[in-house]
């Protein structure tokens, strides 16, 4: 029996991969061709999906961007022993795309089906926890700081750190808390993870349970993902079931049990201390800090809150050890990240690597150049609040110092590339229109600023670009870098400024030296 993989995660179900998984189901029964048909989830190559793999001696052989119309033709062409077509893709490991890879936190999507608790194990499933349970809750803290891992989002806090405060705090009850709000402009890692290898994650937090002290853990998603909701849920009873979680963990007499609670998609709940907030049934909004969540967090118990791909990431480095992770990358960004290539790109898809590598890299050497085929000109890092790099800085290497040094954010790998078409001044005054809708309104700085930002912004592109306005415009933006309670207001001067600082002419402005106060970004 040949095993043929359709991918079931968003992206190809969007593009209509349960009606191929029907046709080719209905076209092998009608010529009596004995196969098994299983809902893998994606591998990550965006560009080529739905990726319809065949499974062969040699290896599973891709056929990409399948319509249902295509089937007939597929089994005439006799792609079930991997036949060439014109979908063929070749080998899967071996399209560059992916062969060029570093896939660690990734190393499943794709090949797996992702609610199989037997594929899980097949491929280094739980090796982590159980050695993770084989430690002290001291030992496996420290472990985690040796590797490196720092909070894959916005702030890159050491992961490791984190858990060692949340293992010494007192207190009769601990949570782990998942941000898995994953709101950035470009960003679908965190999606992946959940869709096609959602037991990762669950032995990530099992794993940060055991360590600290905490018996109970959320995973916050975002209402917009439900496929991710629904992947998690089946997961999380399947892992139930065979006894991963619960009461007994694993035989080990220790507890940890698992919960999906939905967001109603505020972008400020991913924002750690207004997502307590949330998952407390109360109004996402900001808390003033101190004391940190590690401290007084969900209920105002000592609460470990990290994403998604810092807890999935977890297992890799119990199962093989800190040093082997902290081998990958650069300086104090150790591991890998995965950069997801977005906007006008040629392909766009996930790309995981080690810290170090450059836009200029990504951009060409995976994402082949812009979709439109006009020269990019500048690519926003970090989310829809990163700022936007010009040619003159896509060859600095992707590592957390390096970019803050330049006034840019690595965040979630996020990355969302413009040609020589895009407006910088629009994007720029879009910047503070989101802000504006999206804040809190918690603090002065975040709710009045973003309000007045696009007000002047506005004046500027509207023809007044007197000195006055471009310094009430950078004035503004070091008030709300300065004063805003998070970092919803503080960084979002961060895209206004490097698109006034990079791209003038776009505002009508001559080139300008950026005053002290602007050198944020």
């Amino acid at each position: 029996m040949t095993r043929i993989y359709v991918p079931r995660d968003s992206s190809a179900l969007s593009l209509g991969a349960d009606a191929i998984a029907r046709a080719i189901t209905s076209e092998a029964a009608a010529r009596s061709i004995d196969i098994e048909v299983v809902r893998n989830g994606s591998r990550g190559l965006l560009y080529l999906e739905p990726l319809v793999e065949v499974e062969t001696a040699e290896g599973r052989v891709g056929y990409a961007n399948v319509e249902p119309e295509d089937i007939a033709s597929l089994f005439d062409a006799g792609f079930v022993e991997g036949a060439p077509h014109a979908r063929s893709a070749g080998l899967v490991e071996q399209i560059p795309y992916l062969r060029k890879q570093q896939r660690l936190t990734f190393a499943r999507i794709g090949i797996t089906d992702p609610l199989s608790t037997a594929d899980y194990l097949a491929h280094g499933g739980l090796d982590g926890l159980r050695n993770a349970l084989a430690m002290t809750g001291a030992a496996a803290c420290e472990a985690l700081i040796h590797s490196g891992l720092r909070g894959r989002g916005g702030a890159a806090f050491p992961a490791g750190i984190k858990w060692r405060t949340v293992a010494n705090a007192q207190a009769d009850q601990k949570y782990i808390v998942c941000n898995a709000d994953e709101g950035d402009s470009g960003t679908f890692s965190d999606r992946l993870i959940m869709e096609s290898d959602p037991y990762v994650l669950i032995e990530g937090m099992t794993i940060a349970g055991i360590a600290v002290g905490a018996t109970v853990g959320y995973i916050y998603v975002r209402s917009e993902y439900p496929h991710s909701i629904a992947a998690l849920e089946a997961a999380i009873r399947r892992a139930r079931a065979a006894g991963w979680l619960g009461d007994d963990v694993l035989g080990s007499g220790r507890q940890f049990d698992l919960f999906v609670a939905k967001g109603a998609g505020a972008y400020v709940c991913g924002e750690e201390t207004a997502l307590l907030e949330s998952l407390e049934g109360k109004r996402g909004i900001v808390r003033a800090k101190p004391p940190l969540p590690a401290l007084a967090g969900l209920y105002g118990k000592p609460t470990v809150i990290n994403n998604v791909i810092t807890l999935a990431t977890v297992p890799i480095i119990f199962a093989k050890g800190a040093a082997y992770y902290k081998d990958f990358g650069m300086g104090r960004s150790r591991g890998t990240l995965p950069f997801q290539l977005a906007g006008n790109i040629a392909r766009g898809g996930l790309v995981e690597l080690a810290f170090g590598v450059t836009l200029r890299e990504l951009m060409y050497d995976y994402g082949g150049g812009t979709a439109s085929g006009r020269p990019a000109r500048a690519v926003q890092v970090g989310g829809p609040l990163g700022t936007y790099l010009p040619e003159s800085q896509w060859d600095i290497p992707l590592d957390y110092e390096a970019y803050a040094a330049v006034g840019a954010v690595v965040g979630h790998g996020g990355l969302v590339v413009h040609d020589d078409t895009s407006s910088l001044a629009e994007l720029a005054q879009y910047a503070m229109e989101f802000c504006a809708i999206e804040s809190c309104g918690k603090c002065t700085p975040c709710r009045i600023g973003s309000t007045r930002g696009v007000e002047v912004i506005a004046k500027i592109r509207n023809g007044d670009t007197s000195e006055k306005q471009v310094t009430l415009l950078r004035d503004l933006c070091d008030t709300m870098v300065c004063g805003s309670l998070c970092a919803m207001g503080g960084m979002t001067p961060y895209p206004v400024l490097s698109a006034l600082n990079h791209f003038p002419e776009d505002f009508g402005l001559e080139p300008v030296q950026p005053s002290a106060s602007a050198a944020t970004a």
